[in-house]
């Protein structure tokens, strides 16, 4: 199932039946006070959420979803007509996993829809039971467990893949398109800065182990201890 929040009705309508005709199950929400009780109810694999809507806008929506445990690592891909790259920071800050401006072509937005659902279904499949230690930090894959300095920490979808990536190859360094290509799934019109937001905020959240990740300047990201 995924969920649309979005208050324009040929929009919303359009990627619902899109969605259906591709089987894949969707349901659109016009107005946040129909989406809460449905997510109450079912919690779906993806939601799309636009930004400029009634009630309440689509990042404090967003911020709130982050925040609950039980659906915080559900993929989100914000859908707006603002498409400035303040905006998209903004977005992506909050805990976004991807972002398309309107207008979007509709195979645009199947092929990151697609993406994001492969890249979350791999990821919460059968994994070999294997773990990082890195300093105070410690990954579990397949339990999908975080812990800095023994505290557990909660990532998004796409802050978890980042890191796990940096670890399974730490001390490499990786460049910005090899994460996108990899993390993403697809080429994503080279927007580096994604990449660098979604950097920043597991530093953040990981507080003094977030030192581990190195920025090599000009190239992209490593992780170690030294």
């Amino acid at each position: 199932m995924i969920y649309i929040v979005e208050d324009d009705r040929s929009i919303r309508e359009l990627v619902v039946y899109t969605l259906n005709s591709q089987n894949i199950t969707a349901e659109g929400f016009a107005a946040p006070s129909e989406f809460w009780p449905a997510l109450d109810r079912q919690v779906p694999k993806l939601i799309i959420l636009d930004i400029m809507l009634p009630e309440e806008d689509g990042i404090h929506i967003l911020k709130r979803l982050r925040a609950s445990a039980a659906i915080a690592k559900v993929p989100v891909i914000m859908l707006t007509a603002r498409g400035t790259e303040f905006d998209k920071v903004v977005g992506l800050d909050a805990g976004a996993d991807d972002y398309i401006p309107k207008p979007f072509g509709m195979m645009e937005l199947l092929a990151r829809i697609r993406a994001l659902l492969r890249r979350t279904e791999e990821a919460s499949g059968a994994m070999p039971e294997k773990e990082f230690v890195l300093g105070e930090l410690y990954v579990n894959p397949a339990k999908h467990i975080v812990k800095a300095g023994n505290i557990e920490i909660t990532l998004t979808f796409k802050e978890f893949e980042l890191l796990c990536m940096l670890l399974e190859n730490k001390g490499r360094v990786l460049t910005r398109d090899m994460l996108l290509n990899k993390i993403w799934g697809y080429e994503f019109d080279g927007e580096s800065r994604t990449v660098d937001v979604h950097v920043r905020m597991l530093r953040q959240k990981l507080g003094a182990c977030g030192d581990y990740i190195k920025t090599v300047r000009g190239i992209g990201y490593k992780i170690g201890a030294d």
